[in-house]
């Protein structure tokens, strides 16, 4: 009968034969005892990892016990079946853990090259800031629900307001906002950084909107976390972030 290595049913002579079949630290695995194991999981090593390893202990010592095992008190067969089939769990796990990472990779090698085309384009990404350069400004917003009107408002550095935009009704989605550079008295005003902030109304309810900042994609960055885009004075942002691109 063959059975689970369970410490009560040692014998001396077999715990000897364990402690004689332990590897040193530092030593290649395998004791003579087990030489046909050792290959077997050298084999699988470079395919299984760590759970090669626990499984080539484990039938090292399954070997070693069953070749010094007390003819009087056999190894129980339906346990050591159980661990056997425990192992293979572990390594099936092990294997789709690899399967899973190999797959993460390949994903990420493919949002880094599918980014790169996003290089010099223009971008909508969240943020408050409005650009505006010989009398020229975009900027964006993000409605999440549809309203009756929607208002939009551009401060200077000292937060004044310098122009209001009613955009009207509006639809859920993104909404490019052009801005032409002119005051609330139609004259123009000095190229620079400003902020935008809007809001909507929706059966007479207020509600603010979020706004988002156009910039032009400098550049990626692939990292552990996904690829993240460079969008100049803006900063870095992921990819999921990017409303528009224009």
């Amino acid at each position: 009968m063959v059975n689970s290595v369970q410490g009560p049913n040692l014998t001396p002579a077999t715990q000897a034969a364990l402690g004689a079949a332990k590897p040193a630290s530092g030593a290649p695995a395998g004791a003579a005892p087990a030489r046909g194991v050792d290959k077997a999981a050298q084999a699988a090593a470079a395919t299984d990892g760590s759970a090669a390893n626990t499984q080539d202990r484990f039938l090292k010592l399954l070997v070693t016990q069953m070749k010094n095992q007390d003819p009087l008190n056999p190894m129980d067969n339906a346990q050591v079946t159980s661990q056997m089939a425990q192992l293979s769990t572990v390594s099936g796990i092990d294997k789709v853990n690899s399967t899973l990472k190999a797959l993460t990779d390949s994903m990420s090698a493919g949002q880094a090259l599918s980014a790169t085309s996003m290089i010099g384009h223009g971008a909508l990404v969240p943020g408050s800031n409005i650009e505006l350069n010989n009398g020229k400004a975009v900027a964006g917003l993000d409605i999440t629900q549809s309203a009756d009107s929607v208002k939009v408002q551009i401060k200077d550095g000292a937060n004044n307001v310098v122009r209001t935009l009613q955009l009207g009704a509006q639809k859920p989605g993104v909404v490019p906002v052009d801005w032409d550079g002119l005051d609330e008295n139609s004259k123009e005003v000095a190229s620079g950084s400003y902020k935008i902030s809007a809001e909507s109304v929706s059966e007479g309810k207020t509600t603010p909107v979020n706004t988002l900042s156009f910039g032009t994609v400098a550049g990626i960055a692939p990292g552990a976390g996904g690829t993240k885009l460079d969008v100049g004075k803006l900063g870095m942002f992921n990819l999921a972030d990017v409303k528009q691109v224009m």
